[in-house]
């Protein structure tokens, strides 16, 4: 059983990165959006997972949490402040996606490799769940450097949160209200990004950050 236990949570983990990746390479905000409603049910899976294996029933309110205001609540949300907004449905990029795709797969290497050595007397599944949490992590920064539209550094945002979640419930003990304050934290900053979307689209008429800085003269 332990056996078992530990390849299915190896398994989700791998697919939180897979899926982050995957959030890479979209170019378009709906099925970017999609992608990461898709992360989030693969999170809130991870994490019942790791309820069950820990005998932690708490987890599967965090799993809950995850799975209705990730998957369900923000994405639709995003969904419809983008046709509110009129926003232009093409993610705009600062680096291709062929190079950001090579970049996003040495974060993972490194992060491997740094985890698995630094963690080698830790349990085997807060190793493994440290080391995806980490390359999820520097997915979701690395998406926020390499894309000027705003949406979808908000979408960066909340896939580097997720891997904070990911690393935080595959360590046995977390409080309970730890994991609340971080879901409560996401979403007052969603609520807080959404406001500062509607005031950016009525004052520059678009939210590409290219579009605001020739505005401020910082780029010719």
């Amino acid at each position: 059983m332990d056996k078992l236990a530990f390849d299915v949570a190896h398994f989700l983990a791998g697919s939180l990165v897979l899926v982050s990746l995957m959030l890479l390479y979209q170019d378009r905000l709906s099925a970017l959006l999609n992608v990461f409603a898709f992360q989030a049910v693969v999170l809130a899976l991870s994490v019942a997972w790791q309820a069950y294996v820990q005998d932690a029933p708490h987890l599967y309110l965090t799993a809950a949490i995850a799975l209705s205001v990730k998957a369900i609540i923000i994405p639709v949300a995003l969904h419809r402040m983008i046709r509110r907004l009129g926003i232009h449905r093409e993610v705009e990029t600062a680096v291709n996606i062929g190079p950001t795709m090579l970049g996003g797969l040495g974060l993972v290497a490194l992060s491997m490799v740094v985890i698995l050595r630094v963690t080698a007397e830790a349990d085997m599944y807060a190793r493994e769940d440290l080391a995806f949490a980490l390359s999820v992590v520097l997915l979701g920064l690395l998406m926020m450097v390499t894309r000027r539209n705003a949406v979808s550094q908000v979408v960066g945002f909340m896939s580097l949160e997720n891997g904070l979640i990911l690393a935080a419930t595959g360590a046995k003990g977390m409080p309970f209200v730890v994991e609340i304050s971080v879901a409560f934290s996401v979403l007052v900053a969603f609520i807080v990004i959404g406001v500062f979307l509607f005031r950016i689209r009525e004052r520059f008429d678009s939210v590409d950050l290219q579009a605001m800085d020739d505005f401020r003269g910082e780029r010719r």
